[in-house]
Order: structure tokens, then C-alpha cells, then sequence
């Protein structure tokens, strides 16, 4: 049996967790230390988003994963944050602590050595990478983990009777230059606005997302709230209420859907999260510092990524990055091919995207080739089932957009027949079906996408 060190406190070897191939596996090694009552193995800070429920669950998972009994999570020293315990079959205390006060907080502790591992709901900003650049590149596809896709749902109270708003009205509406339910097709009344606080990961995508696209600032007469369960509740409260909250946090709210530019309204259902197609997806993230990264840390990276922590993704309210095929209805909107498409074949629950101003899949595309190939080996479908449709924003020159849609949809069969895929056709049809505005790199970015069908 492999040995860990206590800690150098207890100063003595106890047996370690599992057999040396389990171990092995999920990324800890014989020299990973078990944390004594007051020592944690891992210490996560970060998004409210992931630690009010997703990461304590997946901890708790880990540790099971890895033989822990009596595996538990209580709270911790401040309000929104957790202790995970669970205990060795020699009685010794493992524990992990996360603490849940926002995004930016996540990267602020790595940077202080307080954290161990960043949860963030939005992607790491230039300066903050930089300020990192000693714990190696935050930004590549070994430290940049996607663990689950959320949508940032728009929420009013029940009884209000608007049905969709567009992105333009909701900047309008929380940067107070709407401040009548009247002005937007409603019964009447005054708004009231309820935003997650500064520190929220949350926060900074509605702002990036909404209120920056159109040159506007959250009004100061919006209620402001670290907890994302209270805003919810507070709005579904408040028959003038409306917030906007991660999806497992609708709670009793009523969630409108949500148009961007010219792409149609779009509710926050798991399909259209799941391909980021819904103008308010978007990506929940473990930070894991590349250049010699924490054992635990490296663990926890390795379960959430597995078809377990997916599992659990999922279970918590969130949109699991688990590949399925999805029957699609064809609309007199779509082109004819794509109709055509729609009726003879099944599409998967994922979209490439590339990185800015590249022809490199992101992050999360890498992660998922090897998801969609697992997928096509499970299903029998490597031979000549495949086939891959290219989209991109809006050109001058209509036929360059739909060459570059096919380059894109070419870039991904490249990286498929490297995996032994036999790809049946790929199709590009431009600037067609946007699911995002053309006017900011952001609604570019995510309509210059490959989706994946199967026959």
C-alpha cells in the first residue's frame, strides 16, 4: 500500500487513500499529503456560481471516488464557504475547503497562494493572467478547464406576463433608461432591478454579454446580492422584480426568453446551453496552475471531467458537456439544406468554437473531440456517418462568409481523421442561422461555430 505524508505537523506516514493505480489515475501522487482537523489537502475559492453547490459536490465525489467514508460538507468559517470532510479506513481527516465570494476573488487568492485552484464563471481576463504569468499560462488548454456549461437565465416573477426581451431592451432596462414595465409591453408598474454583487462571475457576463455591448452601466438603483438563491427568491417575491441568475438558480422565478441581434428568441432549455447557441450561455471553469499544479487540485480537474463529475454536473443543475444526438425540427427559416439535414440526420449536443482571432479550437473543443469521438466509437459510427456544417459571422462578400463557414467545418474534420473518423460530408452555410449579434467579437465568436450531425 502506497504511504502519504500526514502533514509536517503530525510528522508521521499513514496509509494512503487508494491502491497506487486508482491513485495514480486521478492525478495524486504517493507524496500528496492528507490535511490533519485544521490543515485542508485543497483549498478553492472563486465563483458563488460553482461553490454554493457544484464544486461541494464534486469534491464529495472525489473522495468517495477515491475510498474516503463518512464524506460530508458543513459550513465553514464565513458565510458562503464549505469544509468537505471524509475520513481514511485508519480514521485519518481529509478535508478540502471551498469558499464561494465570486470569480475575481478566485484568481486574487491564486495570486496570494490563499487557493489552490480558481472556480470562475466567466474566462480569465488578460490582466489577470498576466498578474499570474509565475504560476504559468491561466490560458492554456492544460490550466483552462470547462467542468459544466450554464445559462444566465433572465428571471421575473410568475405573474408577469412578458414572454421574450431582446438584449438591446435588457441594457436598457438595468442600466435604468427603461424604468416602466409599460415601455416593454407589460401590465405597468415600476421596475425593479436585482443584479448578483461585483465579485460575481455572473455579474461579469450579463455586463460583458449585455450591458458593455451597448455602452451601458448597471443602474445604482439595483439591488445588489452575493447570494444567487436570494436573488431568486427575491425577485420571484416581486411582482416588478427582474434579475438574472445562473440556470439552477430559477428557482420559483418565471425565465423569458432571450433574442440577440437577428437570431430568433431562445429560452435557456439544456439543448441550446448545451451548444452555446443561447445568447446567455456560458462556460464554468477550474483554474489549475500549469507549472507544477497541486496534486489535489490536479485530481479534482481530472473527476470533473469524467463521465462521473459529469453526472454530477448535471444532478446540480447545470448543463453536462456529455455528448448526445438530438432530433431537430426543421422552420421555414432554416435554408432547404439544412432543412433537408434536419429530417435525415440527428445533431450532436456540441459546437466547436475556435479560439479569437484564430483557426485553433478552443479549449473546450479540445476537450470535446475526444468527447464526440468516444461518442462515434460507442455508437458505431466512425465509417461515413458524419457530417459537419460550418457557420460564421456576417461578411461584406456573402460567398467569402460561406467559404470560411466550410474552412472551419475542414479545420475540424482535419482534427478528426487524425482519430481515425471518416468524415461523410461537410457543408459551410455562412452567415445563415446566427445565434448571437454580428456587431462585437463576442456574437462573432460564437457564430463562427462547427455543429456535428450523425446519420
Amino acid at each position: 500500500m502506497l504511504r502519504a505524508v500526514l502533514s509536517l505537523k503530525v510528522g508521521r506516514l499513514v496509509p494512503t487513500l487508494l491502491t497506487g493505480l486508482l491513485l495514480a489515475s486521478m492525478g495524486v501522487s504517493a507524496a500528496t499529503p492528507l490535511s490533519s482537523d485544521n490543515n485542508p489537502v485543497l483549498r478553492i475559492q472563486g465563483s458563488n456560481t460553482i461553490g454554493a453547490q457544484l464544486g461541494p459536490a464534486l469534491v464529495e465525489g472525489l473522495m468517495r471516488k477515491q475510498g474516503l467514508q463518512s464524506v460530508h460538507t458543513e459550513p465553514g468559517a464565513q458565510p458562503n464557504e464549505v469544509r468537505v470532510s471524509g475520513t481514511t479506513t485508519e480514521r485519518h481527516v481529509v478535508t478540502i475547503d471551498v469558499a464561494a465570494h465570486g470569480s475575481s476573488t478566485g484568481f486574487e487568492a491564486l495570486k496570494t497562494g490563499k487557493a489552490d485552484l480558481a472556480a470562475s464563471s466567466r474566462a480569465i481576463k488578460p490582466q489577470e493572467a498576466l498578474d499570474l504569468k509565475a504560476l504559468g499560462d491561466l490560458r492554456s488548454h492544460k490550466a483552462e478547464q470547462v467542468i459544466a456549461i450554464d445559462g444566465v437565465a433572465v428571471i421575473l416573477h410568475p405573474g408577469n406576463p412578458l414572454r421574450e426581451l431582446t438584449t438591446e431592451q435588457l441594457a436598457q432596462v438595468f442600466s435604468g433608461q427603461i424604468v416602466n414595465w409599460e415601455e416593454l409591453g407589460g401590465s405597468g408598474g415600476p421596475i425593479h432591478l436585482y443584479a448578483r454583487d461585483e465579485q460575481s462571475g455572473t455579474f461579469d457576463t450579463f455586463k460583458e454579454l449585455v450591458l458593455l455591448k451597448y455602452g451601458k452601466t448597471l443602474s445604482r438603483s439595483a439591488s445588489r446580492l452575493e447570494s444567487s438563491e436570494q436573488l431568486s427568491y427575491l425577485v420571484s417575491q416581486d411582482l416588478y422584480g427582474i434579475g438574472f441568475i445562473g440556470l439552477p438558480y430559477i428557482l420559483k422565478a418565471k425565465a423569458v426568453a432571450i433574442a440577440d441581434g437577428e437570431a430568433k428568441p431562445m429560452l435557456p432549455t439544456v439543448s441550446l446551453i448545451a451548444t452555446e447557441d443561447y445568447p446567455l450561455s456560458r462556460r464554468l471553469y477550474f483554474y489549475l496552475p500549469p507549472e507544477a499544479p497541486q496534486h489535489w487540485a490536479q485530481a479534482l480537474v481530472q473527476f470533473a471531467q469524467s463521465p462521473e463529475g459529469q453526472a454530477i454536473v448535471a444532478q446540480s443543475g447545470f448543463v453536462a458537456q456529455t455528448v448526445q444526438a438530438i432530433q431537430v425540427q426543421p422552420t421555414a427559416q432554416m435554408p432547404r439544406d439544412y432543412q433537408v439535414l434536419t429530417r435525415e440526420a440527428q445533431r450532436l449536443s456540441v459546437n466547436f468554437r475556435f479560439a479569437q482571432g484564430s483557426a485553433r479550437l478552443d479549449s473546450k473543443a479540445q476537450q470535446d473531440l475526444t468527447r464526440v469521438i468516444d461518442y462515434l466509437k460507442h455508437h458505431n459510427k466512425m465509417n461515413g456517418s458524419v457530417t459537419l456544417v460550418g457557420f460564421g459571422d456576417a461578411k461584406s462578400d456573402p460567398a467569402r462568409a460561406t467559404l470560411l463557414s466550410k474552412l472551419r467545418a475542414m479545420a475540424v474534420r482535419r482534427e478528426l481523421i487524425k482519430n481515425n473518423v471518416i468524415v461523410r460530408d461537410i457543408r459551410g452555410f455562412g452567415e445563415d442561422m446566427p445565434v448571437a449579434g454580428n456587431d462585437v467579437d463576442g456574437g462573432r465568436i460564437k457564430n463562427r461555430r462547427v455543429e456535428v450531425w450523425v446519420n
